[in-house]
């Protein structure tokens, strides 16, 4: 996982791809071998950089794979925003969305020490914020469509919809997680009469 040469077009693109590599080879060997285990000395090294360049864009390993998750987590909601663009009406927008979320979840390493490292903090309250709201737009949109229940206020819902599919975490395959986001939607139909 190389740096490339400082022919990239710009300072700012060499830099970035510095900051990448940094980062992919921090959770590369996070997931190898521990957290406790990496070093700013392994990362640098691997990632073809000397120390004192790593530590002008990172203050130490934590670091590192705080900022790596933050870039994973902007990438999922990217992700779901243009999964969400690619269906016409409101209530297949949120299924779809929806079980993206849920197998995105199912394919997370659960209970490990950089789970646990990675889900805490303000950047991970930030995210879920963002999350929330923007499932429940669609929640709101697809109500509004008369497609589901309206008696519940759509965040509510939409934090239903997002504990509910923590469970796909759990799950032993990829059909679990769509029984599972089948049964969420089901929650959220109009009451009867």
């Amino acid at each position: 996982m190389g740096v490339p040469k400082l022919w990239t077009e710009t300072i700012e693109a060499h830099r970035a791809a510095v900051r990448d590599a940094a980062l992919d080879t921090a959770a590369a060997l996070a997931a190898e071998q521990g957290v406790a285990s990496v070093t700013m000395s392994q990362i640098a090294e691997q990632t073809g950089i000397g120390r004192a360049t790593l530590y002008k864009y990172f203050p130490d390993v934590e670091a590192i794979l705080v900022a790596w998750h933050q870039r994973q987590i902007a990438r999922h909601l990217a992700q779901l925003g243009e999964i969400a663009a690619q269906r016409s009406t409101a209530r297949d927008r949120l299924r779809a969305v929806l079980q993206a979320y849920a197998l995105i979840v199912h394919e997370m390493p659960q209970g490990t020490e950089l789970a646990a490292l990675l889900h805490k903090g303000e950047h991970i309250a930030a995210a879920q914020r963002e999350l929330r709201e923007f499932i429940g737009g669609l929640i709101a949109d697809a109500a509004k469509a008369g497609d589901l229940r309206d008696d519940i206020a759509p965040g509510e819902l939409a934090s239903y919809c997002l504990h509910a599919l923590t469970a796909a975490g759990s799950l032993p395959s990829a059909d679990a997680v769509r029984r599972l986001v089948t049964l969420t939607m089901a929650g959220l139909r109009p009451p009867p009469g």
